[in-house]
Parts: structure tokens; C-alpha cells; sequence
């Protein structure tokens, strides 16, 4: 077949036979991923699984050349496997259409494929396939997109950096807390509220607290503000009743501005709110809210009927996580409910105060940080993915290169180095991942787990000490003055299948820390670990100096949600369509001083290569 011969000519025949028989898992059908798929059916591979969470809508169309406009609603990976498979017929592909951060999707799950390619568009799910591939020693090609600009690396353990061995620079914004809770005045303002305070409050794992500190000024306002945010997390005992929608539209567009118009000063040169009645906007009118006009700016009793909805099934989603242990839910602009929430609320909240209200469609924009999307870029940064992989899978890692596609007054529109060495300090690949089987955790407590890691032999121990703090995410679990949670299950705990826990020593800082990915057992034993023979020796770090290190000496910072609010009182926003997912190209030719790149203009974009959630899959705005 054309394609074999041509690869065996550039590679070798048995390249070409590894190609057909390894397994390759493509995360993300998007921009990037549908030129990927189609990119690796017409290049040997014959064993590709897919996996997005997202349907397909009608701004895809554009640029994701496998979808047409009768699969709009549909499954994005299904529709791109499906495409393929008709390219190439000789291709098993099989795709899902699923959160890749799910914890069914565990350490076992990743190691079944010998390659993964990241075609994603959020810094969340980047990050845990960066993880998960380091658990199960699968490496991975990664990359993203920004308008004109893109990148593509490998991450391979032991071997190059990792997605977190180099700081993702963030763009922030700042907005006052007081503006964005009390006296809003333009649609950015109802869009934070929505969905940085409102969501979370309701719907978020561990809804933030406003913890900055009081000034005169703000003393007052502040005070209200939190009994706000006690109100809201009171109304969780009315979820998943038919009036809690209802209750929180009265808490918020009836209590709580009746609350802000008895400030009369307030109000003194500005236009007062106006308290929205929710019996009023309520009535029927015909209004399909399953299927709103993306592109519509609704009418405000549309809006409400959209409210009403999407409240009620992220009641139901965020009660059925509780009852699974997986935490809370988190905005997605990609996930219709999650956005249809915010789109509603922030409108609403326009209406209230009397501010231009917008569509879903500039919501999710603005929701998401979006920015343009090119076709031809996706195309190009694909092509470079496939011939990454074809290296790796050939065993030739050293050949392969950090690539990034640039734009502007330059020799190459393409600039390549070689991949860089882990970062000694990186929190995340400098960790000895071990896999912690358990057969049954609803019975197994924290403390058995820690008496099995305290009772391994000799040859099997893992040098933490007898202290030990045991860390899940942001989540102490255990430390030697914190235990709580000893006596608790597992599974009581989350810690389920698919989980990760960070055992670090409380004796020695010098001693790597260990993570430990939870699994399903395989045998009859309660407990058991693997990968002792995998888990590299670790040279000791160097000493830092008295300044390294030092990002920040403001300590009046605290985390509130997805912003962080500052001793002024201001909210600085820390989304992930904000982070970047790589670190911009300026700075890193720089980093890695290589005197041929000089042909960079100075007019190329300072801030990054590549974005996280406004990477790929994004919407072209005209």
C-alpha cells in the first residue's frame, strides 16, 4: 500500500510494522485532534482509541474538517474514529466519549497503550494525562496551538521535561471584589460572578472563602459579602428538590439586591438595581431550554427557563458525584451545562443592573478566553506530532525535538531545539511513582495502607521514615499532628481507583517524595505495591542560595476559588484559560540559549506559544 512503501523508504519496513501494531491513545478530537487522527490512519497505524468529551457544534465546522453539519450534537470522537476508518479501512480505531480525568481512566488503563498523543484544550486535563503518563511510563507527545503560533514536544520519564518542570507564566486580571459582588457595570463583571463565585459556591468541590483582609473601606461590604457565600452554601440541602432553583434565584437577583438598594450611598451617582421577580419571569413560553440559540441574545424569560434547567441538572450531577466521592464540578466551556449556568445567570444578573446582556455564544467566549483558531496551524503541529511518534515508537527518543511554529518577520516559520532534561526541582516528575493495588476500599482504612508501607521489608522499603504526611491534590490527608483520618475507608476518603496520593517524608527533606497511583488488585493480597524495579535513584539537590526559589514576597495573597484575592480587596483571576500550557517562545529560545534563533521578531507575542483552554478547540472569532 502507498502509505507502507513510503514510510518504509523514509523509515524501515520494520518501523512500518511497529507502526500497525502499537496502541496509540489520542486525547482530544478538537482542532488538533482531527487532523491527528486523520494523520495517523494515513500513516500506519492501525490500533487508535480516542478519546473527548465534547459533542460536536456548529463553530467546529470551520476547521474540524471530519464533522459536517449533520453531526452537529453529536460525540466528537465517534464521528472523527468513524471518519478515519473510512480513509483507511485497515484502521481499528475505538473512541470514547468521556472526562480523560476520570478516575476509571487509572494508572492500568494508561499503561495498556504504548504511546499517547495530548491534542487537549484545558490546563486540568493536561496536567493529569502529564501524571498519569509518568505513573504508568507511557510516554507522551504533547502540544497546543494559539492562533498562528504553536509547539510540540515529547515527555518521556527519566528522560526530557515534564508538562510542570517549567512554570506556566499567567496573564492576569484584576477586578475589585466589591465591583464584581456589589456594583457590576459591564457583561465581563456578570460573567466573573457567574462563574467564579456563583458556580462555585453551588456547585465547586471546595468553594473559596473571601479571606482577604479588611480595610475601613471595605470592612462593611465585606462582612455582607461572606454572610452571602453562608447563605448560598446553606441552600445545598435544598439541591435536588424541585425549589432549588427557585431558591437561588431569590437569593440572588431578589435578597441580595433588595440588600444593595437599602445602601442608599451606594447608589447616590449610579443606577440603582432592580430586584427581578422570579413567579414573573417563570411563566411558560414555549422556550426549548435543551436546545438554546447559541447566537441569540434570549429573552429575559428564556434566560430564566435556561437558569431554572441547567441549575437543576448540575444539582443532579454535583448529588451524584457527592454519593461517588468524586469531588465537585468544575466550568467547563465545552460543557453545555456548566455554560448555559453561567450564560443564564450572568444575564440575569445584566438584566438586573442594567447592563448590555450577550449571547451563549459570547459568553463562552469571553467565559473561556478564546481566541482565533487556524486550520492551518492544527495542521502543521499534527503532522509534527505523528513524525514525534514515529521516533519514539522506533526507539529513537534521542532524534526527537521540541518544535515550535512561529509567525512574523523571520527566516523559518518553524524553529526546533532538542528536548530539555527533567528539571531537577519539578514538583511533579522529580517523584518516585509507585502503583498501590487495593482490593477493596470500602474496607481498607488510611491506616492500613501506612502500617503496610511501615511493615515492607528491606528491600521493599521506602526510605519516608516514621513520619509521614500524605497529601491527595491540595488535600492533607494524614501528617504526624493531623489524624483524622486514620480510622476512615478509602473510599470514604476518594481515594478510589484512578486516585494519587503524595507520601512525603516529615523526617528529611532530602528524601524524593512518593506517589503512590491507586489500582484495582490483581491477586487475593489486601494490599500490595508495584514498579520498585522502575523507580530511578535520584541524585541529591544542591543547596539553594538564600534568594533561590523566591517567586513572591507578598504573603497577603490567599486563594479564593479560581481568583485570588488580594489585601486591596481586588480579585485577581487565576482561570486555565489563563495559564499557559507552555511557556512562550521568547523565553524559551532564551532559556535554552541557542544563538540560530535570533531570527525571532520582536514582534512575536511575549507571553506564550501555546495557550491551555483556548489552545486547540477554540472559536474563531471574526
Amino acid at each position: 500500500m502507498r502509505e507502507t512503501t513510503q514510510l518504509a523508504k523514509l523509515f524501515s519496513d520494520h518501523t512500518v510494522s511497529q507502526l500497525s501494531t502499537a496502541r496509540v491513545l489520542v486525547v482530544g478530537a478538537g482542532g488538533i485532534g482531527c487532523e491527528l487522527l486523520k494523520n495517523l490512519a494515513m500513516s500506519g497505524f492501525h490500533a487508535i482509541h480516542s478519546i473527548d468529551l465534547d459533542h460536536i457544534d456548529l463553530s467546529n465546522l470551520n476547521r474540524q474538517f471530519l464533522f459536517q453539519r449533520r453531526h452537529i450534537k453529536l460525540s466528537k470522537s465517534q464521528v472523527a474514529t468513524g471518519a478515519i476508518t473510512r480513509f483507511n479501512p485497515r484502521v481499528h480505531a475505538s473512541a470514547e466519549q468521556a472526562n480523560i480525568t476520570n478516575t476509571q481512566y487509572d494508572v492500568d488503563w494508561f499503561a495498556q497503550f504504548d504511546i499517547v498523543l495530548n491534542a487537549l484544550d484545558n490546563l486540568e486535563a493536561r496536567r493529569h494525562v502529564n501524571a498519569m503518563c509518568l505513573a504508568a511510563r507511557v510516554p507522551l507527545v504533547e502540544s497546543g496551538t494559539a492562533g498562528y503560533l504553536g509547539q510540540v514536544t515529547v515527555i518521556k520519564d527519566m528522560r526530557t521535561e515534564c508538562f510542570e518542570c517549567q512554570p506556566k507564566p499567567v496573564e492576569r486580571k484584576t477586578y475589585p471584589v466589591c465591583t464584581i459582588r456589589s456594583t457590576p457595570t459591564t457583561p465581563i463583571h456578570c460573567i466573573v460572578w457567574a462563574k467564579d463565585y456563583l458556580f462555585a459556591q453551588l456547585f465547586a468541590e471546595h468553594p473559596g472563602d473571601m479571606d482577604e483582609q479588611e480595610t475601613a473601606e471595605n470592612a462593611d461590604e465585606l462582612r455582607a459579602l461572606r454572610e452571602e457565600s453562608r447563605a448560598l452554601a446553606k441552600l445545598a440541602g435544598a439541591m435536588g428538590t424541585r425549589d432549588f432553583a427557585r431558591l437561588v434565584f431569590e437569593k440572588v437577583f431578589d435578597e441580595d439586591v433588595a440588600r444593595l438598594l437599602s445602601m442608599k450611598d451606594m447608589w447616590a451617582q449610579r443606577r440603582p438595581p432592580t430586584v427581578l421577580d422570579f413567579s414573573a419571569l417563570n411563566e411558560q413560553s414555549g422556550f426549548d431550554p435543551e436546545h438554546p440559540d447559541d447566537h441569540a441574545v434570549l429573552d429575559p424569560k428564556d434566560w430564566c427557563a435556561l437558569f431554572v434547567h441547567s441549575a437543576e441538572r448540575l444539582a443532579q450531577r454535583r448529588l451524584a458525584m457527592d454519593q461517588s466521592t468524586q469531588g465537585g464540578l468544575v466550568f467547563d466551556k465545552d460543557d453545555d451545562d456548566t455554560l448555559h449556568f453561567v450564560a443564564a445567570t450572568a444575564n440575569l444578573r445584566s438584566l438586573a443592573f442594567g447592563i448590555e446582556q450577550k449571547s451563549i455564544f459570547a459568553i463562552k467566549a469571553m467565559a473561556g478566553n478564546i481566541i482565533p483558531a487556524i486550520a492551518t496551524t492544527n495542521a502543521i503541529v499534527a503532522g509534527m506530532m505523528v513524525m514525534q511518534a514515529i521516533l519514539v515508537l522506533s526507539q529513537r527518543i534521542s532524534e526527537c525535538h521540541t518544535s515550535y511554529v512561529t509567525y512574523g518577520k523571520r527566516a523559518r516559520c518553524i524553529i526546533k531545539e532538542p528536548l530539555a532534561e527533567p528539571n531537577p526541582r519539578c514538583p511533579v516528575c522529580r517523584r518516585r511513582y509507585l502503583t498501590l493495588r487495593v482490593r477493596d476500599c470500602t474496607q481498607t482504612t488510611l491506616g492500613d495502607v501506612l502500617d503496610f508501607i511501615k511493615g515492607l521489608g528491606s528491600d521493599r522499603d521506602l526510605q519516608l521514615g516514621d513520619d509521614i504526611s500524605v497529601v491527595e491534590g491540595t488535600r492533607m490527608l494524614y501528617d504526624p499532628d493531623f489524624d483524622d483520618n486514620l480510622s476512615k475507608p478509602l473510599h470514604e476518603l476518594g481515594l478510589v481507583s484512578g486516585k494519587m496520593v503524595t507520601l512525603t517524608s516529615e523526617d528529611d527533606d532530602s528524601i524524593v517524595p512518593v506517589i503512590l497511583s491507586i489500582a484495582a488488585a490483581k491477586s487475593q493480597d489486601l494490599l500490595s505495591i508495584e514498579g520498585y524495579e522502575s523507580v530511578p535513584i535520584f541524585a541529591p539537590l544542591p543547596q539553594l542560595g538564600p534568594m533561590d526559589g523566591v517567586e513572591s514576597d507578598d504573603e497577603d495573597d490567599v486563594v479564593a476559588n479560581d481568583f485570588v484575592v488580594d489585601g486591596s480587596g481586588a480579585i485577581v483571576l487565576e482561570d486555565d484559560d489563563d495559564v499557559s500550557a507552555v511557556s512562550s517562545i521568547s523565553e524559551e529560545l532564551s532559556k535554552r540559549k541557542l544563538d540560530e534563533i535570533s531570527v525571532i521578531s520582536q514582534d512575536a507575542p511575549k507571553r506564550r506559544a501555546v495557550s491551555d483552554e483556548e489552545s486547540d478547540d477554540v472559536v474563531t472569532l471574526d
